[in-house]
């Protein structure tokens, strides 16, 4: 390629063989973005469709794995063609592209998970008070403060560095982030200091304040009584787990991005695919599994799926459910459950040229 070229396309060193694993790669990615679109989406549904969980919390669970799939969406379809090609490039701006949605995306899970927890606390330290501060109004802003705060603010570094010179073409990842500053020929301090800046801001201050909010949640609740003790448990579990792996994979970004370690390639792609496959699965596993509300429609709603799958089909001209019979009664009636389901039995005794027997299925 020349200058020209150089300038505006970067190769991606993260891969390892990926001419020896190339279809291994491609398996892999492709798996884990329709388990990542499929799990994220169905645990959404759930939210919206059930008016119990339109509750703020459920709220920005929601608007977690939202960010999660829009992530992934951004992200897979790139890496997917990238594995196919002979050669892993990409543009500059591309590059950019995928370094401002890396930060956005993950500063704003951050602010989602301190507004969770404020809710928690709210919702377990003043519980009288609950339904006075936490309006719609009140969501409406922390959800518009963790999107356009953090797009304000990931949008600077990414549009001053667009026009930047390189002098190297050669990334050590497989999707770009902030290490991208380190192609560039000269290093920019008033970026270096922005970057801190923006970390302290997007990172230490709400993980700080997470940390003083369950605090104060886990004091409160063990001078409680046990039922307090385990609402506190099961809502707050899940979002604290959620908060240590996120904050150890952005622990290692931040090192990558600061300091000057040169990790083995094999750690990197390590925990790049701990951002790219590991975390956006985590997120539906741990609040369909853990969340008490979320995992009981999860449960009702797979129990009629089965039902569905398992019922005899309905004959298309009487809208009635066909199936074989147990007894050879002429007519006979069962109830069950909390509607009345009436069996209506008709055997080939009383209908002359029927080759069998007819169960239909009728709500009254």
């Amino acid at each position: 390629m020349n200058h020209e070229l150089n300038v505006t396309y970067i190769t991606l060193d993260g891969y390892l063989e990926v001419s020896k694993y190339r279809y291994v790669y491609f398996t892999v990615m492709l798996v884990a973005y329709i388990l990542i679109v499929c799990s994220n989406f169905t645990i959404v549904c759930i939210i919206v469709s059930h008016r119990n969980l339109h509750e703020p919390m459920f709220v920005f669970i929601a608007a977690l794995l939202i960010n999660s799939v829009l992530f992934s969406t951004m992200i897979y379809p790139k890496l997917i063609t990238d594995i196919l090609s002979k050669e892993q490039i990409t543009s500059y701006q591309t590059c950019l592209f995928q370094w401002f949605l890396y930060y956005f995306l993950g500063g704003s899970e951050f602010f989602l998970l301190a507004a969770m927890a404020y809710d928690r606390y709210v919702s377990i330290c003043k519980p009288l008070l609950y339904p006075t501060i936490m309006t719609k109004t009140t969501v409406s802003i922390f959800l518009l403060l963790s999107w356009l705060l953090l797009i304000c603010v990931t949008a600077v570094p990414v549009v001053l560095s667009a026009n930047t010179k390189l002098c190297n073409f050669t990334f050590k990842g497989i999707i770009c982030s902030s290490t991208v500053q380190k192609l560039r020929c000269v290093r920019s301090i008033v970026l270096h200091i922005y970057g801190l800046v923006a970390v302290v801001v997007v990172i230490v201050f709400p993980v700080l304040f997470i940390v003083f909010t369950y605090i104060r949640i886990f004091i409160i609740s063990y001078r409680s009584c046990r039922e307090v003790r385990t609402k506190a448990a099961q809502t707050c579990l899940p979002h604290l787990l959620v908060l240590l792996y996120f904050s150890c994979l952005i622990a290692f970004d931040i090192i990558l991005t600061r300091l000057d370690f040169d990790f083995p390639k094999s750690v990197r792609l390590i925990m790049t695919l701990q951002v790219i496959v590991c975390e956006p699965l985590f997120n539906p596993i741990i609040y369909g599994l853990k969340m008490k509300e979320i995992n009981k429609h999860l449960k009702i709603s797979f129990r009629k799926l089965s039902k569905q799958a398992n019922d005899p089909p309905a004959d298309t001209r009487t809208g009635y459910r066909l199936s074989s019979p147990a007894p050879h009664d002429c007519l006979s009636a069962a109830s069950s459950g909390s509607s009345r389901e009436f069996y209506i039995y008709m055997t080939a005794c009383s209908v002359r040229g029927c080759g069998g027997e007819l169960l239909l299925l009728g709500r009254f």
